[in-house]
């Protein structure tokens, strides 16, 4: 079947967006899969006391998160490359369960900003802790996007006692030379104070999946369309 006009321009947003949406998935499952199987982590996953903590809970999203967006852009790039419907019907459905939690998610996570923060907190200390026990290259990458992102350095923002300050953005100052801030306490503020942030950022992917959306709806009644006229041609031949 051939669409054109909108449900031409559709099809290759629709590509665009999985594409974008496939990399950041695999980026997600890779660094999950790698925190959960590695051999320097995979022991907490034994240790049934630490089975609820927060480095667990977010290994764990990581990998079903990276695996869900994965199975969205296989339905789809197959649905808008080759114009099936029934995929394209099955990545709407996923695609609106998807927005929905992120707006779920998106609330939460601002009424909760302090528990959330604590939980982020631990999560941080618990890989500074793994790599100071033996680095692990996965683990070094997530520090330095930490230590980057938040412009923090380490436990106690020292750089000559951490161990991990090889992970730290460069010093902004005479007196970030000396210290910076500790990423622990750096995280619990950053998200007490930017969860207005934190809630647009989810509501925004939100709505990203919400166009997304839109997009494969309009696809899809181009293709149903298209599929009318050829049955209608072919009646009116036969």
């Amino acid at each position: 079947m051939a669409v054109d006009g909108c449900g031409l321009v559709c099809k290759y947003i629709l590509i665009l967006f999985n594409i974008v949406f496939a990399v950041v998935g695999l980026a997600f499952l890779g660094l999950g899969l790698w925190l959960r199987f590695g051999e320097n982590t995979r022991g907490i996953f034994d240790i049934d006391a630490l089975n609820s903590s927060a480095f667990v809970i977010g290994v764990t999203v990581l990998i079903i998160l990276g695996a869900i967006m994965l199975i969205v852009v296989v339905f789809g790039d197959y649905g808008a490359c080759n114009e099936k419907k029934c995929a394209l019907q099955v990545f709407s459905i996923l695609l609106f369960f998807l927005a929905v939690a992120e707006f779920v998610i998106g609330g939460l996570a601002y009424s909760n900003s302090d528990m959330v923060g604590e939980k982020l907190g631990e999560f941080y200390i618990t890989l500074y802790s793994l790599y100071v026990k033996s680095p692990d290259p996965a683990i070094g990458v997530t520090l330095t996007f930490i230590h980057n992102s938040l412009h923090c350095c380490g436990m106690t923002g020292v750089s000559l006692v951490e161990i991990v300050k090889q992970t730290c953005p460069k010093p902004g100052g005479f007196m970030e030379h000396i210290v910076m801030p500790n990423c622990p306490i750096t995280i619990v503020t950053v998200f007490d104070s930017r969860a207005p942030l934190v809630m647009g950022v989810f509501v925004g992917t939100g709505a990203l999946l919400i166009t997304a959306l839109v997009c494969a709806t309009i696809l899809l009644q181009q293709l149903k369309k298209v599929q009318q006229n050829i049955t209608a041609y072919y009646s009116s031949v036969y």
